[in-house]
């Protein structure tokens, strides 16, 4: 019996997009594999992420190009302790001809927003993004405008600068799906980077670097796959064990939300179809447990003292917890 061509295709369209992306990102950043692949997978998920680590390691360049590589429309708006909530939503202006208030709306009505140095905004700034994020929409004066279904938020943070900064409340910080830690590249992809400057001629040419866009049917064809993975009842088990025994553990002070279990099983069926298959296994959710849950757990200040951090904690918590039989 012959395949139908069509379920072939979609049975392999996450596994193309990452194949691709990897090959068009590459034109332009060299390594940094897992922040594209998260990057993707937040896409995929229908998610937002946090991505956080020190400057100059390719984190605003890197979704910039995704977002080309997508065909996506972008918009970027620069954290600052000034900035006010209009200056991402929109405001409503008078206008004299036709004595009524228009609606200009601002850069959130996009696919792709990158908030960069979003811990410089102020806390009510950080608020005005929270319904967005939530629920893809805007309500100003009372009325409700719908933003895009592939509205995806990517904030970025340096983990090191404290001033001048109002750090994410935990409500703000469950919104997003994942948090992504980008560490500096390997000698190989560092050396790839200074000969890309050397004979590039400036940053400004390297992201203009031509690419091919992966077309909107590829991409819906991709999360179409990523929904239809299936899961077994004992999957659902081991992932809610998981879960629950953050709430539970001795060094954490505040556990896993509901929000935070939906999202990781949405990404743990990312990376399953991003390998290229239709079901989940408890290694797609070992896997996902780290971008999913860093974010969301506050230890014990006393653990913290002790040099502990959450991924430590994590891995710890997935090897307490029995495995599937």
């Amino acid at each position: 019996m012959t395949e139908d061509p069509q379920t072939m295709q979609e049975g392999s369209a996450a596994a193309h997009i990452f194949a691709r992306g990897h090959a068009e990102l590459g034109k332009v950043i060299s390594g940094q594999r897992e922040l594209i692949d998260q990057a993707l997978l937040t896409l995929l998920c229908g998610g937002h992420a946090l991505v956080e680590g020190v400057p100059g390691v390719a984190k605003t360049l890197t979704v910039k190009t995704l977002a080309r590589f997508l065909g996506l429309d972008f918009r970027r708006v620069q954290g600052t302790p000034d900035m006010m909530p209009a200056d991402i939503l929109g405001t409503s202006v008078f206008s004299l001809k036709t004595n009524e208030f228009t609606f200009h709306r601002g850069p959130v009505f996009t696919q792709f927003l990158l908030a960069d140095e979003v811990n410089r905004m102020p806390p009510r700034t950080q608020a005005a993004l929270l319904e967005s994020m939530e629920e893809r929409q805007v309500t100003m004066d009372g009325e409700r405008h719908v933003l895009d279904e592939y509205f995806t938020v990517f904030a970025t943070q340096n983990p090191l600068e404290f001033e001048g900064t109002y750090p994410l409340p935990e409500a703000q910080l469950d919104r997003f799906l994942m948090k992504i830690q980008v560490g500096y590249p390997s000698t190989e992809e560092e050396r790839s980077v200074l000969e890309r400057h050397h004979t590039a001629a400036g940053p400004v040419h390297m992201e203009q670097a031509p690419i091919e866009a992966a077309t909107s049917a590829q991409l819906a064809a991709a999360r179409r796959q990523v929904r239809q993975v299936r899961v077994e009842s004992a999957i659902f088990d081991y992932l809610l064990a998981v879960v629950r025994r953050t709430r539970e553990w001795p060094a954490i002070s505040l556990g896993a939300s509901p929000r935070a279990a939906a999202g990781l099983l949405m990404v743990a069926k990312a990376y399953a179809a991003r390998d290229g298959r239709d079901y989940l296994i408890p290694d797609d959710v070992k896997t996902a447990a780290l971008p999913c849950l860093r974010h969301r757990l506050i230890l014990k200040p006393e653990v913290e003292l002790e040099g502990f951090d959450p991924d430590r904690v994590i891995r710890d918590v997935l090897a307490a917890t029995p495995l599937p039989k």
